[in-house]
């Protein structure tokens, strides 16, 4: 599984599928859900997401830029998605949370890790 993880970690802008992955470890996609979910706690399209949140995070704590820039940078074509997905796993929306962050209020740890 380290492979697929590094491979999906070089492709975290990149939009990937099931079949992609499963063919890069050489295993059906049945096969290939079942040890990478054992293996990480998530499916393999989920861990990119996540990876991508995660990037997006530091950036946004980083720089000065917008969560839509951002967006951009680690794969998502709509900024609206971005946001529904980064309030899903951080609690708050792209801005509320690293003004939250950056005042110090909070840790950084995800609202729920799934």
């Amino acid at each position: 599984m380290r492979g697929v993880i590094a491979w999906l970690g070089d492709r975290i802008t990149e939009p990937v599928n099931i079949d992609q992955i499963a063919a890069e470890a050489g295993m059906s996609p049945a096969t290939l859900h079942r040890h990478f979910t054992a293996a990480t706690g998530m499916s393999p399209l989920r861990y990119q997401k996540h990876l991508r949140l995660l990037s997006a995070r530091r950036q946004l704590l980083a720089g000065d830029v917008t969560a839509a820039q951002v967006a951009h940078t680690v794969g998502y074509t709509s900024a609206t998605q971005f946001s529904r997905e980064y309030r899903a796993f951080y609690g708050l929306p792209p801005v509320r949370d690293i003004t939250r962050l950056r005042a110090g209020t909070t840790s950084t740890a995800p609202a729920h890790p799934s």
